[in-house]
């Protein structure tokens, strides 16, 4: 195989400097008003007047905030599948099915070509950043690995189909990368995932892997096989790809991962990066080290606006934008694509951590909010709760849910229930009261409202923790359909029905 890493040294070399020259706000702005443009003569163009735009705020007084559920019902549903015209001129060929974690409510996101392109281009700039930090990098020199879903899209209607986005971007590889990648194509079609990972586990065998990319979870899974596959204890990665350079994980909270991961490539070479690739576009990427959040993506057909999240309901809520962000704020990512959103509410939340260049850190969803009872709790208090109270007794967390117990009659008070499933066995009841605790006591210093329910446990009764054995989110999610790929575990539960669904699956395991 032809090493390709020297021809994209040069491209890296340019892109680089390009980035290093961007005025952020002068690009988006341009971003915006070429969407603009491009989009005049559609239904949604002619609705807000998009011939009338020349600037971000002729754009904000026009087009106002917009949920999935705004644009399918005027803009997308009668039209489905074929939305040219709709809210964006060309053909939509592709549909990156998605679900809202919570609530498992199927969503279709339009994905164009050039949506392609631009998530295309995003991977591209990871892998400058990896040159610049690894000067001596030859990352191309074998192949590549994405751990992701299917290529066998659904046909929607004569050239427009439906799928995983891992398996949109996987059937959609450039020229340049072919012959690049694994798994074969036999094996990206492959749709059980149980049997996709088995297949994998006999297939890469001998393989030279250079890049691994993946949800940590799926990651973290495929890996144990492996292992049991070649009759280790543990997976040892230095033992089977030597010459891995880059491990890309996103979609999740990596911090209670991270640890795992880095005993995982040490004898390797490789360098662990994020990605923040949602199904409505590829918003950013770690060009620095892994505290210095994620540089957003300016220049690659987004226009992306952020709203702090307490305005987010509002009639005119503030939406700042590149050339007005500011630290401090937790924001609602709002997003305008070359796929036909505008203003898009995309569910996400972050906060700046730098302006110069604009990156951000994710603290959670909108509607990861717990707020049964007034305490407002976000994804991110509840990250660092769970981080607390396993390093308080030595474990890690694999993966976790929380939701609310409410009133009954055998306690006026409500509170809220974990369901834990830790790094080998579950640890002993005392542990988990111990780890029950730190976690109650973290959540109070962080959370004013969480710490004025929990005062003297009037408000709100002590937190409840169910311990799980390892593999059993990975079965629960394999139940409701949704095992591997880019689904999630639900963190934040607030569907009462999906809590008492986990709720019964464990107890049933037990």
């Amino acid at each position: 195989m032809l090493n390709a890493t020297p021809l994209l040294r040069l491209y890296a070399r340019r892109r680089l400097k390009a980035l290093a020259r961007m005025d952020v706000g002068d690009v988006q702005q341009r971003q915006l008003l070429g969407l603009v443009g491009r989009a005049a003569r559609t239904a949604f163009g002619r609705d807000h007047g998009f011939d009338d735009i020349r600037s971000v705020t002729d754009y904000q007084k026009r087009v106002p905030l917009r949920r999935y559920e705004d644009f399918n019902e005027k803009y997308w549903k009668t039209a489905f599948p074929n939305l040219r015209g709709s809210s964006w001129p060309g053909p939509v060929p592709f549909f990156a099915v998605t679900s809202g974690t919570t609530t498992g409510r199927t969503k279709y996101i339009p994905c164009t070509r050039e949506m392609v392109t631009s998530n295309t281009t995003a991977g591209l700039d990871l892998i400058c950043h990896h040159l610049k930090n690894r000067p001596k990098s030859q990352v191309l020199g074998g192949k590549s690995f994405m751990l992701g879903g299917s290529t066998d899209l659904i046909m929607e209607a004569k050239g427009i189909r439906s799928g995983d986005l891992s398996g949109i971007m996987a059937a959609n590889e450039p020229w340049w990368f072919r012959g690049r990648s694994f798994p074969p194509d036999d094996l990206t079609r492959v749709t059980d995932w149980e049997e996709k990972v088995a297949r994998l586990v006999a297939a890469i065998e001998g393989e030279d892997i250079r890049l691994i990319g993946g949800t940590p979870s799926w990651l973290l899974l495929f890996f144990e096989q492996l292992a049991a596959a070649r009759g280790d204890s543990r997976p040892d990665l230095a033992k089977y790809f030597p010459n891995l350079e880059l491990l890309v994980h996103g979609g999740v909270d990596f911090k209670p991962y991270r640890h795992r991961f880095e005993t995982l490539i040490e004898g390797t070479p490789a360098e662990l990066r994020e990605v923040y690739p949602a199904s409505e576009g590829f918003i950013g990427l770690a060009d620095a080290g892994p505290e210095d959040g994620l540089r957003l993506q300016l220049d690659t057909g987004l226009f992306m606006e952020f709203v702090p999240v307490d305005e987010l309901d509002e009639r005119k809520p503030t939406r700042h934008w590149a050339g007005t962000a500011q630290m401090g704020i937790n924001y609602a990512v709002v997003l305008t694509s070359c796929a036909g959103l505008w203003s898009y509410v995309i569910g996400d939340t972050v906060e700046f951590v730098s302006l110069n260049p604009l990156r951000v850190k994710i603290t959670g969803r909108t509607s990861y909010s717990l707020s049964a009872f007034g305490e407002h709790l976000i994804a991110s208090e509840l990250e660092a709760a769970i981080r607390d109270g396993a390093a308080t007794i030595g474990a890690e967390v694999t993966d976790w849910s929380v939701g609310a117990l409410h009133a009954d009659d055998d306690d006026s008070r409500g509170g809220h229930i974990y369901v834990v499933e830790f790094a080998g066995e579950p640890p002993s009841d005392a542990r988990v009261t111990h780890f029950v605790k730190t976690l109650d006591a973290t959540l109070s210093k962080a959370n004013e409202d969480y710490e004025a329910h929990r005062s003297g446990d009037f408000g709100m009764r002590s937190p409840e923790a169910i311990a799980v054995p390892p593999g059993t989110f990975a079965a629960w999610m394999k139940s409701r359909g949704q095992l591997g790929g880019q689904h999630k575990v639900p963190r934040i539960i607030n569907d009462d029905a999906l809590l008492a669904g986990l709720r019964d699956f464990v107890s049933r395991a037990d």
